[in-house]
């Protein structure tokens, strides 16, 4: 699999974040040799919550506002939790590391459960359904199934879970005698959908909710593809080990469901609730 990067830091959907970044503050549990705060400590000086600043519809920023599916959640987890609430948005590259590191306490995005991943992060309940599709142009006569994307370029974002998991695509083409063609990952994925716009990238690979949010605000430019993965789900991460937290974090997620919150902002956000989703989840990649 050839593999290009793209940094993109510089974008203005990166600099309309910079107002919203507070001040980084040390996060006292060890962790892998790392210090991440219980709940005592974090009752004293505030919950730490990153969140991503272009993921629609899961968190973005309009209009100079954070809004989306887990922003809206955030606003409940104030009311709800009794300690304050310190939100960062910063770009995805840096979230779950800062997070397995003790620099966040958690964080409030779609992040993708791996068997990667949880090996230095734990994970709350699942919060939607993450299959992976791909999606192409509109136009793009070329490709009508799985089969024709052979040895034609995708564009993924950069340490995404999507990414680790082309090799399930790669295998489907293979079966038609075909192959996976150039990969090029992308700071955030509208960056990779404007360049599948402008042809420099034949298809792009997201999970289905974003995919299906893209093709629903520009119905003349894109079009869903198919799914490309087995099942895959999306939840918050802390770090590894931070029982304390986990439990709280659930806690508060079973409450959203229950009171009918949870599938009320799915219907919102999504366009469809989740009612089946599980509490728990084992990655098999």
């Amino acid at each position: 699999m050839s593999t290009c990067s793209l940094s993109r830091f510089d974008s203005p959907s990166r600099r309309l974040t910079l107002g919203f970044l507070a001040v980084l503050l040390t996060a006292p549990v060890l962790v892998g040799g790392v210090r991440a705060a219980g709940l005592d400590e974090i009752k004293k000086r505030g919950l730490i919550v990153a969140t991503e600043d272009d993921f629609r519809p899961f968190e973005f920023v309009k209009d100079g506002q954070p809004t989306g599916f887990d922003n809206e959640l955030i606003e409940d987890l104030r009311k709800y939790a009794p300690f304050e609430i310190k939100q960062q948005i910063l770009p995805w590259t840096g979230i779950l590391a800062g997070v397995s590191t003790g620099k966040y306490d958690v964080a409030i995005t779609a992040a993708i459960i791996t068997k990667e991943r949880k090996k230095s992060l734990d994970f709350t309940s699942p919060i939607a359904d993450a299959t992976h599709y791909y999606v192409k142009r509109k136009n793009d006569t070329s490709i009508s199934g799985i089969k024709d994307l052979n040895g034609k370029i995708v564009g993924v974002q950069a340490g995404s879970a999507l990414l680790a998991r082309l090799p399930e695509l790669a295998a489907m083409l293979e079966k038609d005698g075909g192959k996976l063609g150039k990969v090029v990952e992308y700071t955030s994925y509208p960056e990779a959908y404007q360049d599948l716009a402008l042809g420099r990238v034949d298809y792009v690979v997201n999970t289905v909710i974003n995919i299906k949010t893209l093709v629903a605000e520009k119905p003349a430019v894109f079009e869903v593809g198919q799914p490309v993965s087995g099942k895959s789900f999306p939840a918050w991460a802390v770090a590894k080990g931070n029982t304390e937290l986990l439990d709280f974090l659930n806690g508060f997620i079973a409450k959203e469901k229950e009171n009918g919150r949870f599938a009320e902002l799915q219907k919102k956000w999504f366009g469809e609730a989740f009612p089946s989703l599980p509490v728990s989840f084992e990655p098999e990649f």
